[in-house]
C-alpha cells in the first residue's frame, strides 16, 4: 500500500494526500479505537475541532486539535464541512469539522473515511444502534407461528435483552418509521420494520405522548410479544383521527367488536345507517364529536358551533338513524355503530 503510495504521489500530490488519509483511518481501525479516540485522531489530522453526534442516543464529541475536549464557543460552531453517518442505509448521525475559513481540498475524504470508520465503530460495540431492522428478523420476533426458541433468539439478534418485555406498537403513518421509534424509546433499545403492510415498531418503554402529528398507531399490553403484536394490530383499527393513538388495555369490552365477522357487522341496520350517513361528512363528524363527549355542549365546543345547532343536527341524525340520540340507549347504539362501521375499514 505505501508503495502505491508513493508511484501515485509522483502524479498527484492531492492523490498522494487521499491515500494517506484512508491509510490513515484503515490503521485507526484496524486498532479497534471507539468514537472519542476517532474524534481525536480526527481533529489532530484536520488541525481544527472535529465532531461526532449520533442521533439515536444524542451523544456529542468535539475534539480540539490538541486531543483534549474542545471548549463549548459561545454561539453554535459553524460546522465547515459535515457528513452523515449511515449504517444499514440509514442515517445514524453525523461528523463534522469546524474549520474557520474556508474548508481544505482533503477535509471532504477525512469526513468520508470518519464517517465510515464511526459507523463500524457503532456496528462494532452492542446491538446495532440503528433504528430500522430486518423485518424477516421483525416478523419472527412477533410471529404466532414461531417457538419460542427462534422468538428469543430473533429478539436476542434485534439487541434486546430477556427482561424487562419487549412492548409492540403496530403503526401507519407516512412518517419514517425509524424517526417515529426514535421518539417513542429514545434512549433504550427500539427497533423498527414494515411487516405485512404494517409498521411493527419494538421497544422496553413507549413515550405515548411523544407519537407525532399524522401517526395512527395502536399498542399493545401482553409481555408476549406474539400476542402484544395481534393486541397492537387490533387496538390500531380502533384508532381515529380524533384519537389516533389507542392501547389495547384501554380498550376494555370494546375489543370483542374486533371480533365480530365483517358480514355480520355490515348486516346489521344500525351500522348500514351510520354507512349512509357517512355522505353527509358534516353529520358524521357531529355524531362523532357527540359519541365522544357524550354532551350536546361539549360537543359544539368542539365544533366551534351554538349548542342549539348541534341540537337540531342530531334531531336529523337521529331521525336517519331511526332512534333518538339524546336517550342513553340511543347515544349507546350510535357509538357502537360507529366503531363497528369504522372498523370495517380497519
Amino acid at each position: 500500500m505505501e508503495a502505491l503510495a508513493v508511484r501515485l504521489s509522483q502524479l498527484d500530490a492531492q492523490v498522494e494526500g487521499a491515500i494517506r488519509v484512508v491509510m490513515f483511518y484503515d490503521t485507526l481501525m484496524r486498532r479497534r479505537v471507539d468514537l472519542p479516540a476517532l474524534a481525536r485522531a480526527s481533529a489532530g489530522l484536520a488541525e481544527c475541532v472535529a465532531g461526532v453526534r449520533l442521533h439515536g442516543t444524542g451523544r456529542s464529541i468535539r475534539c480540539a486539535p490538541d486531543g483534549g475536549a474542545a471548549p463549548a464557543p459561545p454561539a453554535p460552531a459553524p460546522e465547515s464541512t459535515a457528513v452523515p453517518i449511515v449504517l444499514d442505509e440509514e442515517e445514524i448521525g453525523t461528523v463534522w469539522l469546524e474549520r474557520p475559513g474556508t474548508p481544505l481540498p482533503l477535509d471532504d475524504v477525512l469526513l468520508d473515511r470518519l464517517a465510515i470508520a464511526a459507523a463500524a465503530v457503532v456496528e462494532r460495540y452492542g446491538p446495532a444502534r440503528t433504528t430500522m431492522a430486518d423485518p424477516a428478523l421483525v416478523e419472527l420476533a412477533v410471529s404466532c407461528d414461531s417457538d419460542e426458541a427462534a422468538r428469543a433468539r430473533a429478539l436476542r439478534l434485534l439487541g434486546f435483552a430477556p427482561d424487562p418485555p419487549v412492548r409492540v406498537v403496530a403503526v401507519r403513518s407516512e412518517l419514517p418509521l425509524d424517526r417515529i421509534g426514535a421518539l417513542l424509546c429514545p434512549a433504550r433499545p427500539v427497533k423498527a420494520a414494515p411487516v405485512a403492510g404494517v409498521g411493527v415498531i419494538l421497544a422496553t418503554t413507549v413515550d405515548r405522548a411523544a407519537f407525532p402529528d399524522g401517526v395512527r398507531a395502536g399498542i399493545g399490553a401482553a409481555e408476549s410479544p406474539e400476542l402484544s403484536w395481534q393486541q397492537a394490530r387490533t387496538a390500531l383499527r380502533f384508532s381515529t383521527a380524533r384519537r389516533p393513538v389507542v392501547a389495547y388495555a384501554d380498550l376494555g369490552a370494546l375489543a370483542l367488536l374486533a371480533e365480530v365477522p365483517s358480514d355480520a357487522v355490515r348486516g346489521n341496520a344500525d351500522v348500514a345507517a351510520i354507512a349512509r350517513l357517512a355522505d353527509a361528512p358534516e353529520d358524521l363528524r357531529t355524531l362523532e364529536a357527540y359519541c365522544a363527549t357524550g354532551s350536546l355542549r361539549r360537543a359544539a365546543d368542539q365544533l366551534h358551533l351554538h349548542h342549539s345547532s348541534v341540537a337540531r343536527r342530531l334531531e336529523l341524525i337521529g331521525k336517519a338513524l331511526g332512534f333518538e340520540l339524546t336517550e342513553p340507549t340511543g347515544l349507546l347504539r350510535a357509538g357502537l355503530a360507529l366503531t363497528s362501521w369504522r372498523l370495517l375499514d380497519g
